[in-house]
Parts: structure tokens; sequence; C-alpha cells
């Protein structure tokens, strides 16, 4: 099984799209509604706003493929905050979770954040996303705050905001 992380191109964008709607349909439905999955869906993984994306230097994705199949995907960017990365995406294809998929994602996002220079890596999720909450403790996350963000058209992303400490000492190198 060859595993490889590389960083996502202009040519993965459409498949990178698709996987996102397979892993929201397979994991939002009874969390927020479907109107709001299709809005989501359509506000973040529109393939000029990507392909921008992949062009700024403070915002990286990465893909993650098994023998050349898509098998997952991260994207972190710098925070806000001076010192913070934020993990912005993580999905993996529903078929191959709970196989250390994310965790390898996560790990790479640390290592950009380590190169960064940040001693701390965010994220948000759902706050009834308790599949990626476990997840997210498991890989040393803990819940920093609670937000309900207006993201347009009547919704709102209801998160809790995670943050993991990245080890001391090495942030930089």
């Amino acid at each position: 099984m060859d595993v490889s992380i590389s960083p996502v191109s202009a040519a993965d964008v459409d498949a990178i799209a698709a996987l996102a709607r397979v892993v929201w349909q397979h994991t939002y439905p009874g969390i927020i509604s479907q109107e709001q999955i299709d809005y989501m869906l359509a506000q973040r993984y529109q393939p000029q706003l990507v392909l921008q994306e992949l062009q700024m230097p403070h915002i990286w994705w990465d893909q993650l493929t098994i023998d050349g199949q898509l098998a997952g995907f991260v994207s972190c960017l710098l925070g806000t905050t001076a010192g913070e990365m934020k993990l912005d995406k993580l999905y993996v294809d529903p078929d191959r979770q709970r196989l250390g998929i994310g965790a390898r994602l996560v790990d790479q996002v640390v290592a950009r954040a380590l190169a960064a220079g940040c001693g701390t890596l965010i994220l948000a999720v759902n706050k009834n996303n308790e599949r990626a909450i476990a997840a997210y403790l498991r890989q040393g996350f803990t819940v920093r705050e609670s937000v309900c963000v207006d993201i347009g058209s009547g919704f709102v992303m209801d998160d809790f905001i995670m943050a993991r400490s990245l080890p001391a000492g090495t942030a930089g190198s």
C-alpha cells in the first residue's frame, strides 16, 4: 500500500470538491439542514475560490492518496492571532475513516505550523459532530471556547473552537 501526502494542485480541485461533498453528505445530515450543507459546500468549494487559495502564501492544501487514490485532504492557514495556525478543513473518505488518515493529516499540519513558528494549532468543529470532536480530543486538542457565527442566508456555524499546544522549543525548526 503506497500512502503519500502531497500539495493539492489545480488539477486536483475537482476531486477535492467531490470528496468534500461525499464527506459532508455522510457527516452532516441530522446535524445541519441539507440547505445549509449545499450552501456551505458552494461557499467553500467553488473551483475559482480553491484555485485562488492554492496561490496564497499563507494557506496550504495537502492531499493524502493511497495507491494513487484520493483518501483525504487538509487545508490550514496562519491564524489571525500571532503564533497560531488554523486547521481549516480536514476530510477523510468515509470508507477509509478510522485508519489513521486523519491523524497523518493532522501531523502534516503540525509540521507546517512548527515550520511557520506557531506554538498553537486551532480549529472549529460543529458542536454536534461528536465523532470529529472525539478524534480531535485523541489528537490532543481541547475545547477553548464556544462560538455561533452567522455565515449568511440565515445559516450559522455553531462550533467549538479547539486548540492544541505544540511542542515548546521546536517551533521554527
